[in-house]
Parts: C-alpha cells; structure tokens; sequence
C-alpha cells in the first residue's frame, strides 16, 4: 500500500500568515482495504487532522475547497460510489462552510469489472485542510486490495452515521419550483419535515459541479421547511436544470437527511 502526500500553494482566508508546518503534522491519510460484498469492494479513505484542523464534505460552502477523486489509474474498477458521513457546519467570518474535523472516515463502495480478481487501486485525490488558513492538497493512495478481506468495524461505524433517507426520516411531500433570473435558475425546495432541531441548514446541490449554487435562504412555518438557492451555470444564464440529479439535504443538530431527485409542484 503506497500513500504519497504533496502540499500545493496556500490560499489565505485571513490576515494570519501561513505557518510553515510540514504536511504529515496536518494531517495523515490511511487507505483502510475493507472487504468485498459479490461485485463490490467496501473500502475507506481515513483522514486524521490535527487539532483545529477541519477537510471538507463533498459540497463545502461558499469559502470551502471542494473534493476531488480521480480513479482513472486504476484496474478491474467500473464505478466508484462515496457514502459520506454526516458533515458539521462551521462559521467563521460571516462565511458558512461544511465539513469535519479532527477525523473523517469515507467509506467508498468500488464496482468491479470481475469479483473474481484483484483490483488495483489508484488514485488521486484534491481537497482542502483548513485552521485559520485553507491549504490546498494533493496525494495519492494506491494498492492491491484481494477479492477477500474481512468487515471493518471503522468502516461500518461510518457506513452508518450517513444521512437518513426521506422515508427514514419521515419527510412527506417535496418539491422544487425553478425560476429565471439574470445570470442563472432560483430553485425555490419546499419539503413537509419534522423539525430536526434547533437549527437547520439546507444544502441544494444541482448534481454537477459547473453550476455555482449559493448558500441556501431557509424559513420554517410548522412542519413546512423552505429553502431558496440561485444557482449559475458557465454561462451565466439561464439553463435546463435537470430535477432528477438534485440532491436536497438538511443538516439538523444531530441528524441529517439527504433526498434525491425534487419533482415539480
């Protein structure tokens, strides 16, 4: 098993100065082999931060550096699906990011071309480690993970805290209204919810990574949860939005719920 670590330039988010710390004494990233299920191979990436230190969910705000995985180098791999654990929600300067800190263990599930072999995994993978500055990365994890192994425990625990699905949590109608606006959709989400705490955020995530989306307006009136998010594509107007690659999740105080797909009213 090979994990390689480069640390790219520093992106500043404040007056501090970037501290000269060495890559390893941020964080440390551990490929966890995992086990294989038939067709699929249930493995891990582990990412163990320094105190302080946070890395960011798949959809990390405003200000946050999103993830990036790049399988392409590796064999016997069909498809890679990620189960992301429930993320927390930070605020530092009036700016809103997701993500965790201290530990993050993302379990992925690898669809193989032949259950019968080995696969060889390689890849590379981009994300940001943040403290008082954000600090782009880049490291690669490759190895040969058998069609045998055995369940992780690590693994599982992170299986599952992901979010809850719409019927796990009990969610009833959904539905999203889209609207023009100058440079872009308003994708107004309406969901009947039971309150998941005190507070709420909602994340509306338009299923590919060229449409900018802003942070969420949300409002509540009883069991009826609003969120409102303008969203911009490359060419700044107007597009055809595509309702069933939306994913829609709310991140209560301790729970979460992930929907996918919002149909019109």
């Amino acid at each position: 098993m090979l994990i390689r670590s480069l640390l790219a330039s520093c992106l500043v988010l404040s007056a501090l100065p970037a501290a000269a710390t060495p890559p390893d004494q941020i964080f440390r990233a551990e490929l966890l082999p995992g086990w294989r299920e038939g067709g699929r191979h249930i493995a891990a990436l582990r990412l163990r931060l320094a105190p302080e230190w946070k890395t960011y969910w798949r959809s990390p705000g405003e200000a946050g550096i999103p993830p990036e995985f790049d399988w392409s180098g590796s064999e016997n791999v069909a498809r890679v699906h990620m189960h992301w654990p429930v993320p927390s929600v930070f605020n530092l300067n009036g700016m809103q990011t997701i993500g965790y800190r201290d530990e993050l263990v993302l379990p992925f599930e690898i669809e193989t071309r032949d259950p019968t072999r080995p696969v060889h995994l390689k890849a590379r993978v981009d994300l940001g480690v943040c403290r008082d500055i954000c600090v782009p990365a880049e490291f690669e994890l490759q190895a040969e993970l058998p069609p045998a192994g055995a369940p992780d425990s690590v693994i599982s625990t992170a299986m599952r805290s992901r979010p809850e699905s719409g019927r796990e949590a009990g969610v009833g109608r959904i539905a999203c209204r889209v609207e023009p606006i100058n440079d872009g959709l308003r994708l107004t989400a309406e969901l009947d919810l039971p309150a998941m705490g005190a507070s709420e955020v909602v994340v509306l995530e338009p299923g590919t990574s060229a449409i900018w989306t802003s942070e969420a307006v949300t409002s509540r009136q009883g069991a009826r949860l609003t969120a409102v998010s303008d969203l911009v594509g490359p060419d700044g107007a107007p597009f055809a939005l595509d309702r069933s690659a939306l994913t829609v999740t709310v991140l209560g105080d301790r729970r979460a719920v992930e929907i996918r797909g919002c149909p019109a009213p």
